[in-house]
């Protein structure tokens, strides 16, 4: 599954996932040994490198975003869409509302940056292999969001990732990184890194955390890190609501200058047919 809190438009005034985001992801290794599929990706930043199988889809309907006190930014109503289109890939979208509401300024809502994906994971071992899943998922932020109402990154973004997962029992761990390029005045290229871990509770309840850090995105801002915990509760075979909430990433901020809000959050519901 997909990015994550990770992946949605406009990451530097950001947002995997997501957005699929200028603020990043950095951390632990975690390593383990075992094999079995396993749910991954949204509602965390830090993706995976398991694509959707074949001829199935995955539709997120979600908000996420940053907030202190009476301040807020972020996405929502958005809408994430994955297809997978051949074995071992994945097409990936993701279309957004943007919303901007600093103290002391007007709100401003509306159409944010768009994010276009395709996920190839090149390693895929068996059920008694040792080694992990190895993909790349590669991102293109297009500004469909206006950067001038503080609703879009006004320059096209990518991101450049590799994800690595295992599984074990009812145990998954995966994470990685790779690089952004975030063109515009005053911005850095940078990196990005982040882990989770996550464990299957009971059938239909899955809870995790995940650690990420980021060098800095922009001149006269240092580096950042933070943490999500969250999880996915499976109403039906088809049907999924994601949870997560933490601080540190402004992953799904779309005004850059919110690096300071402290607590940010991802809730989606999916639907996998």
């Amino acid at each position: 599954m997909d990015s994550n809190f990770g992946r949605t438009g406009g990451r530097h005034k950001l947002k995997r996932s997501m957005v699929r985001a200028l603020t990043g992801a950095s951390a632990a290794a975690l390593l383990a040994l075992g094999s079995t599929p396993a749910w991954a990706g949204p509602p965390f930043i830090t993706d995976d490198p398991e694509p959707v199988d074949l001829g199935h889809w995955e539709v997120y309907a979600f908000s996420a975003g940053a907030f202190e006190h009476s301040s807020a930014t972020g996405v929502g109503p958005s809408v994430e869409v994955n297809y997978g289109a051949a074995p071992n890939l994945q097409l990936h979208v993701i279309a957004n509302l943007a919303y901007d509401s600093p103290k002391g300024a007007p709100g401003q809502f509306g159409l944010g940056d768009t994010e276009l994906g395709v996920k190839y994971r090149f390693i895929t071992p068996g059920d008694k292999d040792w080694w992990p899943q190895v993909g790349v998922f590669p991102l293109l932020e297009v500004p469909t969001g206006d950067a001038k109402r503080g609703l879009g990154a006004g320059y096209t973004q990518a991101f450049l990732p590799v994800w690595i997962q295992k599984d074990f029992g009812k145990w998954t761990t995966y994470g990685g990184g790779g690089y952004w390029i975030t063109p515009g005045p005053g911005n850095r290229n940078f990196w990005y890194t982040g882990w989770l871990l996550q464990n299957q509770i009971t059938d239909k309840l899955m809870l995790g955390g995940e650690v990420f850090h980021a060098t800095s995105s922009m001149m006269g801002r240092g580096e950042s890190s933070g943490f999500n915990l969250g999880g996915q509760y499976d109403f039906t075979e088809h049907d999924h609501l994601l949870f997560s909430a933490g601080r540190g990433g402004l992953l799904y901020a779309v005004d850059a200058s919110a690096v300071n809000y402290p607590f940010t959050y991802y809730l989606a519901y999916q639907w996998t047919f």
